[in-house]
């Protein structure tokens, strides 16, 4: 019998290796942005977890490694950094290329709205439109931009699938007379929301649920539900960037259409919102599926600044 010749296994393609650095050729913030920005796009990396491109990457990363708020980075962008912390940012940068890992993971940290929140491997990294929807649609009637009327009136949110927490946290922010109940079928995800309620003392007023939807919620009705539901297709699935392959697949995963879960909180939501209630949903890519689907359903499609057709509202009253 003939021998088999060996054919080498394949070897996905390894990370550029790092260029050798004299020491101090990098000096400051700035310096250490456009070597970052280098390394990212020699790796490829893809942005998708609080920013978009890698020179903002880069600035967060290295902010977050020399604990300054993303807001002060330009007053310090041309400040020396010293050799112990350039030796932290070079590693983390390296640690960024070589595992492909979302920095908001690396640092455990992202910000919603201008608010810090704790984050890890647990959840997924938070990246809701609905942050800045409930500040641009949802902040006074004084315009008539309001979608619920008066924010001091609302008395009880309800946010579903509420991961690490950020959401149910902005809204306690921007309805602050409201109760916020919030729910996850995670209980790895609940003990990262936990944190973050405790960080931003909101124990008396927020209260985590762990089940499915509403059924730990027995007949209560809300003001306001908001949910950043699963909601990535089969196609959007197998494609997805190793970045977000670090994230939990139970976070994304909507079934073949996107479109399991949003299908129950919609058939579910009219017997969880009082009257002049209402629901929020980001639903992604799942525009057209939806409107297929329920063609007589009068969504509204709000847009943000980097969205347009991802979030609908929907009155309780057209549910």
């Amino acid at each position: 019998m003939a021998k088999r010749s060996k054919v080498p296994a394949k070897r996905s393609p390894a990370a550029p290796k790092p260029p050798r650095m004299g020491a101090g050729e990098l000096q400051t913030l700035f310096d250490f942005v456009r070597y970052a920005v280098s390394r990212f796009n020699a790796a490829k990396l893809v942005f998708a977890h609080g920013t978009t491109d890698p020179v903002a990457e880069a600035a967060f990363l290295i902010s977050e490694t020399l604990h300054l708020h993303p807001d002060q980075f330009e007053s310090f962008a041309g400040a020396r950094v010293t050799a112990a912390e350039g030796k932290q940012i070079l590693d983390l940068i390296e640690r960024r290329v070589s595992t492909r890992k979302p920095t908001a993971y690396l640092v455990n940290k992202v910000y919603m709205r201008g608010l810090p929140f704790y984050v890890d491997e647990r959840t997924i990294v938070p990246r809701s439109f609905i942050g800045e929807l409930l500040d641009s649609h949802f902040g006074g009637d004084e315009d008539g931009t309001s979608l619920i009327g008066d924010p001091t009136e609302v008395e009880s949110v309800l946010d579903l699938c509420t991961g690490s927490g950020c959401l149910a946290i902005l809204a306690s922010r921007n309805f602050p007379n409201a109760t916020v109940d919030a729910v996850d079928v995670s209980k790895d995800a609940l003990a990262v929301a936990a944190r973050n309620v405790a960080d931003h003392g909101l124990e008396d007023r927020l209260t985590l649920y762990r089940g499915d939807l509403f059924k730990p919620l027995g007949d209560k009705r809300y003001d306001l539900i908001i949910s950043n539901p699963p909601y990535v297709d089969a196609e959007g699935m197998a494609s997805l960037p190793r970045e977000c392959r670090a994230e939990p697949k139970l976070a994304f995963d909507g079934g073949p259409d996107g479109l399991d879960i949003v299908r129950r909180i919609l058939e579910e939501a009219k017997q969880h919102l009082t009257p002049q209630g209402g629901l929020l949903c980001e639903i992604g890519r799942g525009r057209d599926n939806l409107e297929a689907a329920y063609p007589n359903l009068p969504l509204l499609w709000l847009d943000t600044e980097e969205s347009e057709g991802e979030v609908f509202w929907i009155a309780a009253a057209d549910l």
